[in-house]
């Protein structure tokens, strides 16, 4: 099977991850990233034993050997990023928050559909092993119906206004960064959007959201209670209960072990003993999908990434908080 060839748009943080876990694999090969800022994709290409760079988007997309694109740069230049590489006809992986609104991803989905080209959000925690089970639990009945969800994810930045994420122009805050996890976590869990939203945040003195809650209500009473910040350190964890039991996922975003508790039987508990971050599984289901040729993914489909956007779009409403 020969690999298939990567491209890394965007060299931060969240690449690093990607490309260290990419690096591993036996199934793909990074060829080449780019960067804007001088001297950053060569720096990342040293690291990784990346043989092309590039300081320009335009020469990047250019680059036959390419299949496809991860997208980490910031989230107000996922758009553009996008669409540069969906029009060069390069399939993409792109780094949630998927686009900065609702309108952005639809723009996209409806290019990617019209070139025929691969379009995936880049949301890791799906394709994790104790996520993974925990769908299979579900799956086979082994908590009944499902009734109420308790999802958590914040830190702590501290007092930092310079930083990306309390910077409004940057889509800071902590509905993008934070918050899309509970939320799409809940998508999943569920199967659907929310009937009814009540929400509350805080907005700090850069004018983002530093932290929420949201209450979502669904048909036939279920719920999900979320919360995320990034000026508070939360517990991290997520709760799904059912008429016959329930499951704890410890620091849920992360995916390490997974406990199923269910009336008069010993709790079962899933550990993943994996050395890696995790990115990996994500970039093996999107090139499992090039393989099939495939145009996106069955476990992150592009209509409930655009009905995300819509429920991030209703709660910064509720909030007053647009974006440029």
């Amino acid at each position: 099977m020969e690999k298939i060839k990567w491209g890394i748009m965007g060299p931060g943080n969240i690449s690093s991850k990607f490309a260290s876990d990419l690096v591993q694999s036996d199934q793909a090969e990074l060829v080449a990233v780019a960067s804007r800022t001088q001297g950053k994709a060569e720096k990342f290409a040293s690291e990784f034993n990346i043989p092309r760079t590039y300081n320009s988007y335009e020469e990047f997309v250019k680059d036959d050997e390419i299949e496809i694109v991860y997208i980490g740069t910031l989230h107000p230049m996922h758009k553009e990023g996008v669409l540069q590489c969906l029009k060069a006809g390069k399939a993409v992986l792109c780094e949630k928050p998927f686009t900065m609104n609702a309108q952005e991803a639809e723009e996209l989905i409806q290019v990617a559909r019209e070139n025929d080209t691969f379009l995936m959000e880049a949301m890791w925690t799906r394709y994790l092993p104790a996520i993974v089970q925990t769908r299979k639990w579900i799956a086979e009945g082994k908590i009944g119906e499902i009734k109420m969800l308790t999802a958590n994810f914040g830190f702590d930045i501290g007092w930092a206004p310079e930083s990306r994420l309390l910077d409004k122009k940057l889509g800071g805050g902590a509905l993008l960064d934070a918050g899309i996890y509970p939320v799409s976590f809940a998508s999943m869990i569920f199967g659907q959007q929310p009937t009814s939203i009540k929400s509350s945040a805080h907005i700090g003195q850069t004018g983002v959201d530093e932290q929420f809650s949201a209450l979502f209500e669904y048909e036939n009473g279920r719920t999900a209670m979320l919360n995320a910040s990034v000026r508070l350190n939360l517990s991290n964890d997520a709760f799904i209960y059912g008429t016959e039991g329930y499951i704890h996922l410890p620091n849920f975003l992360f995916g390490e072990s997974t406990k199923l508790y269910r009336s008069g039987s010993e709790a079962i508990e899933f550990k993943d003993d994996r050395t890696m971050n995790g990115y990996i599984f994500e970039a093996e289901e999107a090139m499992s999908c090039l393989r099939a040729e495939d145009k996106e993914s069955r476990i992150m489909p592009l209509d409930e990434t655009q009905d995300i956007m819509e429920t991030l779009d209703t709660l910064r409403k509720q909030w007053g908080l647009e974006y440029e």
